[in-house]
């Protein structure tokens, strides 16, 4: 049987999760400036696998609108440029024989309205998933209650706490929301 203490614990952790979930798909989303995590997620067919590009090349940004891609392995260079140009980010490599660079186009006012639209939806699925998270605890909460585990005031303050720390999380994700917004209005 778990303690409330228990309950609070795994639901931040699960909060916490589902933070970083829309962290990473944020970092997915191309707001004119180059980032490594661009590509991170990219499949490369390398030595008979589908492997993340991440392990067969050094990343780097030198510059704001510039990423580089040194393969460890200069045999799958133009595996990896194959792949780069494969993928959905409608972008163009430049192979020199040792290195791909890659440069970040700014993107259109269209595209600019299209990214902010996807980072909502990525916030609300966020959100979604803190409630989720909220309701779940709140059951087990209510269930100790009614197991007679706990009592009701011990129950009671255990839900609002529960509804502080949601309060909290969205709040965090609302920040990142804004951040990234900003990032891609202000490029």
């Amino acid at each position: 049987m778990s303690t409330i203490k228990e309950i609070i614990t795994e639901a931040d952790h699960r909060m916490e999760q589902s933070i970083h979930s829309v962290e990473r798909e944020l970092g997915h989303l191309r707001a004119g400036r180059a980032s490594t995590s661009l590509v991170d997620y990219i499949k490369v067919e390398a030595y008979g696998a589908e492997m993340p590009l991440n392990q067969l090349a050094t990343l780097s940004t030198p510059d704001a609108t510039t990423l580089t891609i040194t393969p460890f392995d200069k045999s799958q260079l133009n595996a990896i440029d194959k792949a780069l140009r494969l993928s959905e980010l409608n972008l163009t490599p430049q192979n020199d024989g040792t290195v791909i660079r890659i440069t970040i186009p700014p993107p259109t006012e269209d595209r600019r309205k299209e990214l902010i639209k996807l980072v909502h939806k990525h916030g609300e699925e966020g959100r979604i998933s803190i409630r989720n998270v909220r309701r779940d605890a709140n059951e087990h909460i209510k269930k100790l209650e009614k197991d007679k585990a706990v009592g009701q005031d011990e129950s009671r303050t255990a839900l609002e706490d529960m509804d502080k720390h949601v309060e909290r999380y969205i709040a965090k994700l609302d920040n990142l929301i804004k951040d990234k917004e900003k990032e891609i209005l202000d490029f």
